[in-house]
């Protein structure tokens, strides 16, 4: 079967100069970051072509070059598959390989903002992502830049002005702005079948595709000192404050994320619409919802917490996606504290014990374990997997835990007794009870 490219793809429309950066050629940026701005691109114009660069792997890298910078996003809704084929990037590199080559880009004043999609890990003083981000930075001679971090983490534009600015001074904010933001959308990461589900529905070979739920949002706080591409006619949020919205993605999306990838990891289901399908689960993630999740957060006006969540259950009820239980609970040490622990954290503070996030909490110190209900092993991929097996008392562990978990008898006390529970009966066994 013929590759995809320029040759074989039709009329594609190719990318304009190029105005912007992405670190991190994941699945996530492809269906996301890119889409938006191909739309914009198409709805507003500008030189806002993306220069893609792999900060490691070439697994992304080698079939995008081979394809003329050309992919498609398979759009999953059930049975139906939508195919579209994007263009948008300008250029791609690798930087562990051309460092030189991708510091000479970030500092050329024609680039007027990078985006990063680089995971929780590499938002820690001295990551090669980081470091590389200030070479670029030094370089620039103060032209205007927007820096735009596009990973799960809580107040994520400050998170990276606070890193930056500890490495290049509090001048570098004359010229630079860090926008926080919210982005969503599921994107599993590709398999064969994807790759199998292309060749069908495009008729040619695509390396580089991924597939993506319907649903996509990006809300962008406002600060771009040297202009963006009209994203909010793509459909992007432009406001002055991303918090709402930031709080009901982490705790509310991710949140239940996670919980479905533990507990069914446990149960055994590989994927997050089996895992929701479980008897009983759907009734307990609703009220974890509601009674634990909902009394921290102040929503967006016009959106309500439950209503919110509603919609996310019937998105991880897409059985096309097949996004898989074990994916998510990768980096559970990195991943929980934004996730999870804040909702334990405020509901402690309020003086009430959260009986279903404590249950997904003792889901998570379970699978650290390594063994599911029907004795199966449970793979732990997370940069503190040797202390994570290793410590007798996971409370304690500061990393991951605020001081205030490890001295909470009570909190103790409630995580014992759901590890008990989860040790004699079974995620299904508890879920049951629950009911």
């Amino acid at each position: 079967m013929e590759r995809l490219s320029r040759a074989t793809a039709g009329d594609v429309p190719k990318a304009p100069g190029t105005g912007i950066v992405h670190l991190g050629l994941g699945a996530f940026h492809r269906a996301h970051q890119a889409v938006f701005t191909a739309d914009a691109i198409a709805a507003g114009g500008g030189d806002w072509g993306i220069a893609a660069v792999a900060p490691r792997s070439r697994s992304v890298l080698d079939p995008l070059l081979e394809q003329d910078l050309l992919y498609s996003v398979l759009t999953l809704d059930g049975e139906r598959v939508t195919p579209r084929v994007l263009g948008v990037h300008s250029q791609a590199l690798h930087a562990a390989s051309e460092p030189d080559a991708v510091e000479r880009l970030l500092a050329d004043p024609a680039v007027r903002i990078v985006t990063l999609t680089v995971t929780e890990k590499a938002y820690r003083p001295g990551s090669a992502v980081l470091d590389l981000l200030v070479r670029g930075l030094r370089a620039r001679a103060g032209a205007p830049i927007a820096l735009v971090s596009c990973d799960n983490l809580p107040s994520n534009g400050r998170r990276l002005r606070e890193l930056v600015v500890a490495e290049l001074g509090p001048s570098i904010v004359d010229s630079t702005g860090f926008p926080s933001t919210m982005v969503d959308r599921i994107v599993p990461a590709s398999t064969e079948a994807t790759y199998a589900t292309a060749r069908e529905v495009l008729g040619l070979e695509d390396r580089a595709t991924v597939g993506a739920e319907p649903f996509h949002a990006w809300v962008l706080e406002d600060d771009f000192p040297g202009g963006r591409p009209a994203w909010d006619r793509a459909g992007a949020i432009i406001t002055g404050d991303v918090g709402p919205w930031e709080g009901l993605k982490l705790r509310v999306v991710l949140g239940v994320h996670s919980a479905l990838a533990y507990l069914g990891a446990l149960a055994g289901a590989p994927t997050v619409d089996r895992a929701l399908a479980l008897p009983g689960m759907r009734d307990a993630v609703e009220r974890f919802i509601a009674t634990d999740i909902a009394p921290t957060l102040s929503p967006p006006d016009g959106v309500t917490v439950e209503e919110f969540g509603r919609g996310a259950l019937a998105r991880f009820a897409n059985s096309a996606l097949r996004h898989r239980t074990l994916q998510i609970a990768m980096d559970g040490s990195q991943k929980l504290p934004q996730r999870l622990l804040g909702t334990i954290a405020d509901r402690r503070a309020a003086g009430s014990m959260p009986r279903y996030a404590t249950l997904v909490l003792a889901a998570w110190m379970r699978f650290v374990r390594g063994v599911a209900d029907d004795g199966t092993a449970l793979p732990l991929d997370d940069p503190m997997a040797e202390r994570l097996r290793e410590t007798g008392d996971l409370l304690a562990l500061d990393a991951v835990f605020p001081p205030a978990f490890a001295d909470d008898t009570e909190l103790r006390a409630q995580l014992d007794a759901w590890g008990r529970d989860l040790d004699r009966h079974g995620v299904l066994g508890v879920l049951e009870g629950l009911r």
